[in-house]
């Protein structure tokens, strides 16, 4: 029941953050880039802070050191929950995700979205969809920004099969961008639908960054696998998940 009372407390104080933060996104839009992300980003770090100080919910990081300082690089991480979103930024360069366009219809959520600058697609133009992701990904990446794609293009349940699409590594190979891969347990935790939230750790491991030079779309995208899944697997056999579709920890 207090788990509960907590997540309840935790989805009410995070709309009304949602609504305090409406006003800023019109004076964000007349700042530059730098100073509008920061300036949006005080709603996922006060996310953050709740999940943390409301709900329980807490996490430790692993791999930060492959992190380059500069920006710059390609993230392929697993996506499990709401909760990794709010995370990268505070952890990355400008980072800008790659995400389906229709989210930038929602009302006030959206419009904080489209001033980050994301590389938003339309999912149903098939192949113009992976164009759209190389070009402005590109875009992206020579200005200095982090470029996060999420492979398996949706949040997904711990233990269910992955599916990894291709569009990351073909970014990765057109422009030989470092990828550096990202493993979290977060769905454990913060599961797809957001509630009940269950007090405990996420754990976000970053990998050693995959060298893309001389290697095909194919070849990362199956690097980026092998090494995401392998971790997720200690992880869950590590710290044990609730939530795992297997119904064991």
């Amino acid at each position: 029941m207090l788990r509960w009372i907590r997540s309840l407390l935790f989805a009410l104080l995070g709309s009304a953050s949602l609504i305090l933060h409406a006003p800023l996104i019109l004076v964000a839009f007349l700042l530059p880039l730098e100073k509008r992300y920061a300036l949006l980003f005080s709603y996922g770090r006060t996310i953050l802070w709740l999940a943390r100080h409301v709900a329980g919910v807490r996490h430790e990081v692993r791999g930060l050191e492959h992190l380059p300082t500069e920006g710059g690089s390609l993230i392929l991480a697993k996506h499990q929950s709401t909760w990794e979103t709010m995370f990268l930024p505070s952890v990355l360069k400008l980072p800008a995700f790659v995400l389906k366009r229709e989210l930038l219809r929602i009302p006030v959520f959206g419009q904080g979205l489209a001033a980050v600058g994301p590389i938003a697609i339309d999912r149903s133009a098939g192949r113009k969809a992976l164009g759209q992701i190389i070009e402005q990904g590109e875009a992206a990446l020579a200005s200095g920004r982090d470029v996060v794609i999420f492979p398996e293009g949706t949040r997904t349940r711990p233990g269910k099969p992955p599916n990894y699409r291709i569009g990351g590594a073909t970014l990765a190979a057109h422009t030989h961008a470092k990828v550096i891969p990202m493993a979290i347990d977060s769905g454990c935790l913060w599961p797809k639908g957001g509630f009940p939230l269950t007090p405990g750790t996420i754990h976000v491991v970053f990998g050693p960054p995959i060298e893309t030079e001389g290697r095909t779309a194919a070849e990362i995208n199956a690097i980026a696998r092998e090494w995401i899944e392998a971790r997720q697997e200690e992880l869950y056999a590590t710290h044990g998940c609730p939530h795992h579709v297997s119904g064991n920890p």
